[in-house]
């Protein structure tokens, strides 16, 4: 009996001290690089894309965004500002009008002569709007100064 219990406890010592002696390594899970693959734009969309004001703008209320070209990607931006951050298509429009799309967020960038806003499509609200790119501010006070005509005219109606 005797025996059998200092195999037992034998036993049990060789397991513990190799056990101690084992460094456990963690195995470390490599991910591999996530790839973005863009579908590429139209020529038409490119040169859409060459005219988008770039760069930090200041918007109403003290807010500002941030719209950086993909130079990775050409025709796909980056816009960001506080809490919120899409990654924009170009996207070709009938009315003349600058449009970006984050078509999964639902965000929506429009770029006008004298100003720009973002728009979130899913809630049906502006997230930001009265942003301004320099020559935006430029072209604003141009209107002012000189303002466009009527597109209807209301002269000789009586009035």
């Amino acid at each position: 009996m005797r025996a059998l219990l200092f195999l037992t406890l034998l036993s049990a010592f060789t397991m513990t001290s190799t056990w101690a002696q084992t460094p456990q390594v963690a195995k470390k899970v490599v991910r591999p690089a996530v790839v973005v693959h863009e579908e590429p734009v139209s020529e038409e969309v490119l040169s859409i894309a060459q005219r988008v004001h770039v760069g930090q703008m200041p918007c109403e209320l003290g807010a500002s965004v941030h719209l950086s070209a993909d130079a990775a990607a050409p025709g796909y931006f980056q816009l960001s500002g506080k809490g919120f951050r899409y990654r924009m298509k170009t996207v070709a429009t009938t009315t003349g009008a600058i449009r970006l799309e984050d078509s999964k967020a639902g965000a929506v960038w429009l770029q006008l002569a004298n100003k720009s806003m973002l728009m979130d499509q899913k809630n049906g609200r502006r997230v930001a709007d009265e942003c301004a790119h320099p020559d935006q501010v430029a072209f604003a006070k141009e209107m002012v100064n000189n303002p466009p005509p009527a597109l209807i005219d209301t002269t000789g109606m009586g009035r």
